[in-house]
Order: structure tokens, then C-alpha cells, then sequence
């Protein structure tokens, strides 16, 4: 039987989630957006007067597509050039789901989605539908089809794994604005003191360009090589310019919850540099250029209220 209006209304209300469900598993906005066009088709082949509690059932879809996903993307980035970071989701986006609790939060930063790599296909799976979405280790054993003690420990395994030491803080948006002036102002100063002081010992930098745009494989670990890397990467040059397409606006900005700097020349998002902050200081930069991981981001952008730029780059 073919659906109805009221049966697509019914998928459509369930879409957000769904989305911000597979966008936390995969990492990748369009990633999700295929996943969950393919439950919406399994659900029209279905049957959809036979399910009983649609939103469980089309759950269970979603999750194992994305397993089955995940695992086949594994093996793609194996052959990856570079660094593989996530795709960045500018403040607002619908698809960073539910934010009323800190673990909600904290489970879409990017902080976090890049550690989740480290998690096999099943822990993660596990890890977001408990700490981002609250559902029972019951609900969760009956999607992935194992028993509900499995569930909670390999739950507390992922959360193992996630945590890596470092007490990641939250920041509000006046606050996430200030660290990000503080970052470009010490960025463009041409030093490399002013960013050692606001980098942890520890610090790293990260930059996936994709193999579309130069980002250097290996990353940079310590504050004074970070700091090093920095004021190169803000040095003007005639080269960056042509690499960006012209001059880059550089606008302080939120992605995935976390303080950013949104790069942009005429309307495009050309770079998103993300900022781990920590009590004890930014303890990761991660640039993402790749252009196919910021469309989203620049059909985000040409929507939003920005402003002018702090400054231009180069």
C-alpha cells in the first residue's frame, strides 16, 4: 500500500532526530542525509501499516545502515590522504540534535566525534544512542539485537575510550567569541609566545584537507610547534591567497558547540578551525579544509546573521 500524507508527515517528524542520530555515528552531514533517505525507502517497501512503534522501528533501520556504513568507511580511510576529521556543523544547524544536557553536548562536539573514531562500529553505536539520545540499554540491546547487560558494557567501554584525560570545558557563545579573538589576535601577531601561552604543553595540530587542498599528514604536537605552524599558516602570502580563491574573511564562530574560526572568501566556506578548550588552555586545533566536507557549512552560512569579518587572513 503506497503512503499516505499523514504516513510522510509521520517520517518527516521523526527526520531531525533520525539525522542528528546518524550524523553522530558517521561523522559526515551528507553521509547522514543518504542513511536516512535509505530508511525512509526500507520503510515505504515495508509495509508501513504493520509497524507498531514507528520510531523504534525506523531507529533500528538507521543504526545498523550506519553500522554497516562504518564499517565499510574503515576500510575507505585506510586510503585516505592525510588526516580523516569529521565534518564541522556551524552553530544552528538542525542536525546537532538535542543540547539540554551537557553529556548531549559534549557527545556532538568535535572534540569527541574525532576521539569516537577510535570506537569500533558496535561501541559507538552504543555510546550515542545511551549518552546523546537517553535511550534504555533495553531499547538499545533490541536495535543492535544483543542482550541488555552486553549493552552496558560495552557502553562503559566506549566511554573508556572516549575519555582521554583532558576535562574539556563548556564554553557560552560570549565566551567562545572571546577565546577566538584572543587565538587570531595571537595567530596574526607574527610571535609565536603570545600562542604558546594560550596552548597547553601538550597541545596538537590537526588539518584534513582531503587530498583536495595541502594539509600536512602528520600532526603537530607540542605548544611550540603548534605555535610555530600557526604563525606560518597566518603569514600573508600570495600562494594562500590563490589556494583560497582570494583573501579570507575570518569570522569567530561556534561549530558543533565548540569556539571556531570560519574562514570565508566571496560567501564560501573555505576553512573551519576548531578549538578544544580545556581549563588549562586550547589543547587542539583542528582545521578542516576539505571543500567536500563544507558545503553544508556554506548553505549554513549564507543563511546566518555573521556580520563583518575580525579581520582578513593573508
Amino acid at each position: 500500500m503506497p503512503l499516505t500524507a499523514s504516513d510522510i508527515d509521520r517520517f518527516e517528524a521523526f527526520r531531525p532526530r533520525l539525522e542528528a542520530i546518524a550524523y553522530r555515528l558517521l561523522g559526515s552531514a551528507g553521509e547522514a542525509e543518504d542513511a536516512v533517505q535509505e530508511t525512509f525507502l526500507r520503510w515505504q517497501a515495508s509495509g508501513a501499516e504493520h509497524i507498531e512503534v514507528l520510531e523504534a522501528w525506523l531507529t533500528k533501520v538507521l543504526t545498523n545502515l550506519c553500522l554497516n556504513q562504518l564499517t565499510s568507511a574503515r576500510a575507505r580511510r585506510e586510503t585516505y590522504v592525510g588526516q580523516w576529521l569529521p565534518e564541522p556543523l556551524l552553530a544552528g544547524d538542525p542536525m546537532l540534535g538535542p543540547a539540554e544536557t551537557a553529556e548531549q553536548r559534549e557527545s556532538v562536539s568535535y572534540a569527541v566525534l574525532t576521539l569516537m573514531e577510535r570506537l569500533s562500529p558496535s561501541e559507538r553505536a552504543v555510546y550515542v544512542l545511551r549518552e546523546a539520545f537517553d535511550y534504555p540499554h533495553r531499547e538499545i540491546a533490541r536495535i543492535l539485537d544483543i542482550t541488555e547487560a552486553a549493552s552496558q558494557q560495552i557502553f562503559h567501554r566506549a566511554r573508556k575510550h572516549v575519555a582521554d584525560g583532558k576535562a574539556r570545558t563548556e564554553i557560552d557563545g560570549t565566551a567562545a567569541r572571546r577565546i577566538v579573538e584572543e587565538f587570531l589576535a595571537a595567530a596574526a601577531s607574527g610571535r609565536t609566545e603570545p600562542l604558546v601561552r594560550l596552548l597547553t604543553a601538550d597541545a596538537v595540530s590537526i588539518g584534513d584537507g582531503g587530498g583536495k587542498v595541502p594539509a600536512r599528514a602528520k600532526a603537530f604536537e607540542g605548544a611550540v610547534a603548534v605555535a610555530k605552524f600557526l604563525r606560518g599558516l597566518f603569514k600573508p602570502g600570495e600562494a594562500k591567497r590563490a589556494l583560497a580563491g582570494g583573501t579570507p574573511g575570518l569570522y569567530a564562530w561556534t561549530a558543533n558547540g565548540d569556539p571556531a574560526v570560519v574562514a570565508v572568501v566571496d560567501g564560501r566556506v573555505v576553512g573551519v578551525v576548531c578549538l578544544e578548550v580545556t581549563a588549562e588552555g586550547i589543547a587542539a586545533v583542528r582545521h578542516q579544509v576539505n571543500p567536500d566536507k563544507l558545503e553544508r557549512a556554506t548553505a549554513r552560512w549564507a543563511a546566518a546573521d555573521h556580520g563583518e569579518p575580525l579581520f582578513n587572513a593573508f
